[in-house]
């Protein structure tokens, strides 16, 4: 009876592996010179569903009778290969188990069993060869005694295999000794699967097997199927603990879908999707679907819109030009961006929400750890979790120096570099990047630039693509519609109007346009993006006058021009999509890249931190200090003052105030008071 236990559930897989697709996919291995064949749990449920219950409650057992039925099937089909891999033998991975087992639930009753988990790939070791058969010599007889290693440690033979002799000590030999690849990974829960107010959970993945080793990076979304096993957790002094930690080996791992997220859309919602973008008014209803709770911010709406959708990431053979678009919002305090924060990372099909002070640059990014088993490893940060999607970035102002200039990479080269701990490394931060940031003095000050309000270094200011300010002036018909907005949104009995489009159904047309749709700008709207790009230009043409738009911004609204046409599932950039770019830009222009003293565009705002005016008049101030200093080595202040005034027509209290800005940056100093030298 024993006999015949044993011999079905081999003979079971073997009439599996006789089919036609099974008979390819094992011949394939002796020209991929590959050990393992992959199987579908489907058809092994078509075969005996039984057999199917008992690989899952038994996998050990059941996952070496389906090893010796697909060797002895690879025997048949290339007979020299099998030979040469006999030592080895074949190992069959099994993909697509019915059901997801979620991290959360993991627990005692899965020990032992076969399960399916998916979450993001946080760290991974390097790979490093593991011994599974050892061989040892007596150092007393020279007789040779083979041990298998399954544990952590390397176990050492009890005694001598010769008669008679007393058996040690040993010594391990390597050349004899049977070693495959080995590598540690520790997944964790995808952030939008975590219940608020609890703390992500974590599993580590043990991969054994040249094939499936490496196949999986940190940031990587995964599918993974394994045995869970535990594993007790060792002191020095008091020996095993009672408590068990569990762990996975795995058996076969798959990276998810590469693109924004494999959201399951079923073919009525794809109608439903299909129905709106057909819609002309679709982008107002998206606009008004954008939390609607918080009242007006239209174009700052429509602003997130486009950064949703994203534009076309272009891939050329020298360089990649990006497609996400970047956005900063500046606002007093109480103006809700925080609130538009945190509704983008909850409509976003991957987003994700960081905050100012608790940000470092390796949160950030990716961090290098020490591994538990010796050498370092690598975990990936929010902006490469978030690869593909958006990341909310609050407070971007409160955040420490050294940790922002980490996001300026991510920015415009979408990428991650590491070198640390002898670890280099490039990961994909393919992210649309969402800030907010409260002005310096508290209040927004239309009375100074956008670089002197707000605390954040030049470089990352002028990687965004749109800035808006949000500023708190009192309005006394706004501030009537808005109290009633508010005090309705509180009132019980009146609640809030339904979205045009609910949240869920948005997050599936989002991720189905970023999956399907590749807009390509047309003629017509190149036309007109080139002749607002020349009209901009050619107003700064005249000797001294301020440059109002730089390339920068014209592929930023190529981009915003895609995201539109995007937004409403279409191929083609229309003229419309790119005068609806050009009414954005301009109104992002209007808030944050007009000089105040001249009233003119001035791109030099946001690109270098100062109006073309002041960097003039800077540059004034620094010729007649050295003209000065060659007639009397030092500069009295209160004579550069009355000559600034006399001949160059500068006001006493902005030159005063031009010179402290050159002091504070080291290009002047104070040899004693009243005094100025350059340096």
């Amino acid at each position: 009876m024993t006999e015949l236990v044993v011999e079905k559930p081999a003979e079971k897989f073997g009439s599996l592996f006789k089919t036609t697709k099974y008979r390819q996919r094992i011949a394939q291995m002796a020209l991929n010179a590959s050990t393992s064949v992959i199987v579908d749990f489907e058809d092994i449920l078509m075969v005996d569903p039984h057999l199917a219950d008992m690989l899952l409650e038994n996998p050990q057992e059941y996952l070496s009778y389906a090893n010796s039925a697909a060797l002895e099937q690879l025997r048949v089909e290339v007979s020299d290969y099998a030979e040469k891999i006999k030592e080895i033998g074949v190992t069959v991975r099994v993909r697509g188990l019915p059901r997801i087992t979620p991290l959360r639930r993991l627990g005692s009753e899965h020990i032992g069993k076969l399960v399916m988990v998916e979450g993001i790939i946080m760290r991974a070791s390097v790979v490093r060869p593991i011994v599974t058969k050892a061989v040892f010599r007596c150092r007393r007889c020279d007789t040779k005694v083979t041990v298998p290693q399954s544990g952590a440690f390397l176990e050492f033979p009890y005694k001598c295999a010769k008669q008679g002799c007393k058996g040690g000590p040993f010594e391990f030999i390597q050349e004899e000794s049977k070693f495959i690849d080995y590598q540690e990974l520790r997944m964790q829960e995808y952030p939008e699967d975590i219940p608020p107010g609890q703390t992500p959970r974590s599993l580590d993945i043990r991969v054994i097997g040249k094939d499936i080793v490496d196949t999986a990076r940190p940031g990587d979304r995964v599918y993974v199927v394994g045995i869970v096993n535990a594993e007790a957790t060792s002191y020095p002094r008091t020996g095993k603990s009672r408590a068990f930690t569990l762990y996975l080996d795995a058996n076969y791992i798959e990276a998810a879908s590469k693109e924004p997220e494999s959201l399951l859309i079923t073919p009525e919602e794809e109608e439903q999707i299909m129905k709106l973008a057909k819609d002309p008014h679709i982008h107002q209803k998206i606009i008004q679907s954008i939390a609607p709770s918080i009242y007006g911010y239209e174009h700052i709406k429509e602003a997130i819109m486009y950064l949703l959708f994203g534009g076309v990431p272009k891939h050329l053979p020298d360089i990649t030009v990006r497609g996400d678009i970047h956005v900063l919002l500046i606002g007093d305090p109480g103006t809700a961006k925080s609130q538009l924060l945190r509704y983008v990372q909850r409509i976003a099909p991957r987003g994700l929400y960081t905050s100012g002070r608790g940000t470092t640059a390796a949160g950030l990014t990716a961090a290098v750890l020490p591994s538990p088993t010796g050498g370092m490893t690598l975990e990936a940060g929010a902006l490469v979790l978030a690869d593909k999607g958006v990341a909310c970035i609050d407070e971007i102002d409160k955040m420490r120096n050294e940790d922002r200039v980490a996001i300026h990479e991510a920015m415009e080269q979408q990428t991650v570099s590491v070198a640390k701990g002898g670890i280099v490394a490039t990961l994909n931060a393919r992210t649309a990047i969402l800030a907010a940031a409260n002005p310096a003095l508290g209040r927004y000050d239309p009375y100074r630039t956008v670089a002197e309000n707000i605390s954040l270094p030049i470089t990352i200011l002028s990687r965004f693509d749109l800035i808006f300010v949000l500023r708190d002036v009192p309005d006394k018909d706004r501030d009537s519609r808005m109290s009633e907005h508010m005090l309705r949104l509180h009132a019980k009995e009146t609640p809030p109007a339904e979205p045009p489009i609910p949240p869920d159904l948005l997050r599936k047309y989002i991720a189905y346009a970023k999956n399907n749709v590749r807009p390509i700008l047309t003629q017509e709207a190149m036309e007109r993006l080139k002749e607002f790009y020349l009209t901009m230009r050619s107003a700064s043409e005249g000797e001294g006058t301020p440059i109002a738009i730089t390339a920068r911004q014209l592929e930023a609204l190529v981009r915003i021009a895609e995201a539109r046409a995007r937004a409403a599932l279409r191929n083609v950039v229309l003229p419309e999509d790119a005068e609806a770019a050009i009414s954005i830009m301009k109104r992002s222009l209007e808030e944050v890249g007009v000089d105040i003293s001249s009233r003119k565009f001035d791109i030099d705002i946001i690109m270098v931190g100062k109006p073309k005016s002041v960097q003039d008049k800077l540059r004034v101030i620094l010729s007649t200090i050295v003209d000065m200093e060659k007639e009397s080595g030092m500069v009295s202040r209160a004579d550069l003052l009355e000559r600034l005034s006399s001949e160059y027509g500068i006001a006493r209290s902005e030159a005063e105030k031009l010179i402290q800005q050159l002091v504070r940056e080291g290009t002047l100093y104070e040899p004693k008071s009243g005094y100025l030298k350059k340096t």
